[in-house]
């Protein structure tokens, strides 16, 4: 399932040279060198700078580094539920969860679900919100993960080669720290936001996004907009520390503790639904069948 190698790769940088990694391994030094040089070769480029007092991860090594553990346990993770599989032959939809994907909006449904199908069953597959894994889950629904639940826009479905059962539009909300001068309304218009730096995702991600970039631009122009390239918990800490304004959904309110999520005056709003494969399986036909006879308005 995955290059055994990295595991090799994950100690040798854990323990910072090659014979301490040896130890941990109980192999000898030359064999862990060995592995590490044929996995450079494979990739075509170092992942250590070789040192007299042990080795240092280049900045490719920290990024393959970064993924290693999570390419492992993904590899583990989908054997261990193809293996529950054949125990258990009944119909799992695998729903990917993690920071921006939550899964309680489906969860409040399962009861009416259940009633349409009840040898149906789901399994939460948490994975890191990083743009690396986003594309990897999308490209290949069907493969680790069946669907996950978030919001999006036809551009992103076009790049991602995925599609989406629409479930409601979700407005366009603004997340600032309890410690802001917003904070204390329940409700802010877009005049609120003159002189403020609004942190919006990069342009071209979604097309809901480019939205409201076009309309602050145009409409107002003392408003700093500040870019950054995707969602992730780095971002939620830095619209808090930075005390900013960040363009969000009311969905996310949970993301962060420290943060408040206003509804914004204004006709800005972005699709929510469940993104699946292209061609899904006859699993996934069924459940986004049950989904779409539900009325969602009355949750």
């Amino acid at each position: 399932m995955y290059n055994h190698q990295l595991e090799t790769f994950i100690t040798v940088a854990d323990s910072g040279s090659f014979n301490k990694a040896s130890d941990r391994l109980y192999v000898s030094p030359n064999a862990v060198m060995k592995q590490i040089n044929l996995l450079e070769n494979s990739l075509g480029f170092d992942l250590f700078i070789r040192t007299p007092r042990g080795v240092q991860l280049t900045p490719a090594g920290e990024s393959l580094y970064r993924d290693a553990k999570y390419i492992i346990q993904y590899a583990k993770d989908s054997i261990a539920r193809a293996e529950k599989m054949l125990a258990e032959p009944k119909q799992v939809l695998r729903i990917g969860t993690s920071l921006t994907t939550p899964v309680q909006f489906l969860v409040s449904l399962w009861p009416q679900i259940l009633q349409q199908n009840p040898n149906l069953k789901f399994e939460l597959v948490s994975f890191e919100n990083n743009p690396e894994n986003a594309r990897e889950i999308m490209n290949h629904f069907g493969r680790n993960i069946d669907l996950v639940v978030g919001i999006y826009s036809g551009n992103l479905l076009d790049e991602r080669n995925c599609a989406a059962l629409k479930l409601y539009d979700t407005p366009l909300c603004a997340a600032v720290s309890f410690n802001h001068r917003l904070a204390s309304k329940n409700e802010i218009m877009s005049e609120d936001l003159f002189d403020e730096t609004v942190m919006l995702v990069r342009q071209g991600y979604m097309s809901a996004f480019d939205q409201v970039r076009a309309d602050l631009s145009e409409n107002y122009p003392t408003v700093k907009i500040e870019d950054f390239p995707f969602f992730n918990v780095d971002v939620f800490n830095k619209c808090e520390n930075n005390n900013s304004v960040m363009i969000v959904v009311d969905e996310w309110k949970n993301v962060h503790p420290l943060l408040k999520i206003i509804p914004i005056k204004w006709n800005h709003s972005i699709p929510m639904g469940i993104l699946h494969s292209n061609n899904p399986s006859s699993d996934v036909k069924e459940f986004l069948q049950i989904i779409s006879k539900i009325d969602t308005n009355q949750l």
